[in-house]
């Protein structure tokens, strides 16, 4: 087993992998040939791949675009091993007719972005980023700032991570709602929430937070109608995916007041362009993609990745499968 790997050769583009657990890369090293590692400082493009991809045997992936063009330029690829949860970035039929398994790392990274969500909130309603800037070049404002107390936050999505987001919200005397068809309603006895069809909740919320995958249904979910059915100077925040908004129609939510703020830490570009005028409103707060860039979740998700990785490579079967229909093809 250990020729099996030593003669294997993994790319790595997590920009934070083994950041914060320099072991990670130390035992990757030790059991794999050779290593290759994203230095670019940002996720990688279908371009960029494919001039890396043409050897490797593994690949610990990070929020990069691994299309079709990508996988076909990988002949030697045998698995996916995702750093995170998403996979919407990864052509998961192109992976599948190669008989290539792609893995994630779920649950791994809920407890920080939970916290994350809640710390947006907290800083979009008590303005904590403009008094911050306020202070720091002399001028002493008291801004009106809102409390969560008493407030109805929306919880759109109701998965591992809006359940976290939910029990780190109870302390703060906010009246919780959830919305989420998957989910059955019964789940609400063990969570401090009540179960609300999506547009009761949007009508009823304060706050609105997302946490969504992205998906061809949820693509652009926040549009013109969404937003309309909100509150008028409700928030929003968006520790999701980027691509569950429509730019134009948040944009003019926000110009018109429809939104009183928004809070985002994903967009469908990354880095977003400094030109878009989402990032010029004062109103709006705005975060790079770090939700899970904590020391307790990059090691969690550092770790099993590796694992999962290391498994495929041996020819045994990891957990967390998002293909499982390529299982017999790796049988046989």
């Amino acid at each position: 087993m250990a020729n099996i790997l030593k003669q294997s050769v993994i790319l790595v583009t997590p920009k934070s992998y083994g950041a914060n657990d320099p072991s990670l890369k130390t035992e990757l090293e030790n059991q794999v040939g050779k290593v290759t590692y994203n230095h670019l400082g940002r996720s990688l493009n279908e371009d960029d791949l494919i001039s890396m991809v043409s050897e490797i045997d593994g690949f610990i992936a990070g929020l990069d675009y691994i299309t079709k063009n990508v996988i076909e330029a990988a002949p030697r690829l045998r698995v996916i091993s995702r750093y995170g949860v998403g996979v919407d970035r990864v052509d998961i039929d192109a992976a599948t007719s190669r008989g290539i398994i792609v893995t994630n790392t779920p649950g791994t990274n809920s407890a920080s972005v939970a916290e994350l969500t809640v710390g947006l909130m907290l800083a979009l309603l008590r303005k904590i980023c403009q008094l911050n800037q306020s202070t720091k070049s002399g001028k002493w404002a008291l801004l009106n700032t809102i409390s969560l107390k008493n407030k109805r936050v929306g919880l759109v999505g109701f998965g591992a991570i809006g359940k976290e987001t939910a029990l780190r919200l109870q302390p703060f005397g906010c009246i919780i709602l959830a919305s989420d068809p998957f989910i059955p309603q019964s789940v609400a006895k063990n969570y401090p929430v009540a179960f609300r069809d999506l547009d009761s909740l949007l009508s009823e919320s304060d706050v609105v937070s997302l946490h969504l995958p992205a998906t061809s249904e949820t693509e652009k979910i926040v549009d013109f109608s969404f937003l309309s059915k909100m509150k008028r100077g409700a928030f929003l925040i968006n520790t999701a995916r980027g691509e569950l908004l429509d730019h134009d129609a948040v944009l003019n939510a926000l110009e018109s007041g429809q939104l009183g703020g928004l809070a985002i830490d994903a967009f469908d570009q990354e880095p977003p362009n400094l030109q878009d005028p989402l990032l010029a409103l004062e109103q709006v707060i705005a975060t790079p993609h770090c939700g899970s860039h904590t020391d307790d979740a990059m090691n969690s998700m550092g770790r099993m990745a590796l694992e999962h990785c290391l498994i495929c490579l041996r020819g045994e079967i990891p957990g967390h499968i998002v293909n499982p229909e390529v299982l017999p093809n790796k049988r046989k």
